[in-house]
């Protein structure tokens, strides 16, 4: 298996803590792409792909029709996504994705845990250059050939596909199927997964670290009082590090 099966089999092992703060960043998704490319998620190709998120995380239907009237206020701000890039402790590189209304309270917010866990905040391109930018799709894997699949979708760049086992809300296992590409080949992917009326059950964007480094028990626990602190901000969406994390 690959970097991309090894980065989900470690992401796994952190889900959001809460419902309510994955709802959030939905949210915040759904306005931003709203305000890209409309309410209508048939030609709205970004909100569609935030709606089957939101179903896979079991938002209610009436939350999502909310947000996305919400959305469409006149008086709604837009989110701003803003990328950050700085260092944990012991060499460890973190990338922050946010969605903010408000830059100024976020740089002071992020800046701050920096300054409290012993990092440092970076300038632009100090360590984005040490991630892959990638698109995924969660899929139902019901019918089909991975084999024959994966031939089909190579000339849209997909380097992974693998089955994946998550658990449901009732505890019950579900097994899927991931597919992994570049960040630029989404569109592409998505259009041919429609088409061909395989099921989408959720996508996405991540940043997988090129390499990683190894730590000891009591160096992992500085980085993620660091971690924590950036995940649960309100304007984070995503945090990513150059950090090997356990698996099991």
């Amino acid at each position: 298996m690959g970097r991309a099966f090894e980065f989900r089999k470690a992401r796994k092992m952190k889900r959001w803590s809460a419902m309510s703060k994955a709802f959030t960043r939905i949210g915040k998704d759904i306005v931003i792409a709203v305000k890209e490319g409309g309410p209508d998620p048939d030609s709205n190709s970004r909100l569609r792909a935030v709606i089957q998120n939101a179903k896979s995380v079991n938002m209610p239907k009436d939350n999502i029709e909310r947000a996305i009237k919400r959305a469409t206020d006149k008086n709604q701000g837009d989110y701003k996504e803003v990328l950050f890039e700085g260092y944990a402790q012991h060499g460890i590189a973190v990338l922050i994705e946010t969605a903010t209304d408000n830059n100024t309270r976020t740089v002071a917010n992020v800046r701050s845990y920096f300054n409290k866990c012993d990092g440092s905040l970076g300038t632009q391109g100090s360590v984005v250059f040490m991630f892959d930018h990638t698109c995924n799709f969660k899929i139902n894997g019901d019918g089909l050939d991975l084999e024959e699949l994966e031939l089909e979708l190579i000339d849209f760049g997909v380097e992974e596909i693998f089955e994946d086992t998550d658990e449901d809300a009732d505890g019950n296992e579900q097994t899927s199927v991931m597919i992994y590409a570049p960040f630029e080949s989404f569109g592409s992917i998505q259009s041919y997964l429609e088409e061909s009326t395989i099921e989408i059950i959720s996508s996405g964007f991540e940043r997988i670290p090129q390499v990683t480094k190894k730590l000891t028990s009591e160096q992992m626990e500085d980085v993620e009082k660091l971690l924590e602190k950036l995940e649960e901000d309100d304007d984070v969406q995503n945090v990513y590090h150059t950090m090997e994390e356990a698996t099991e």
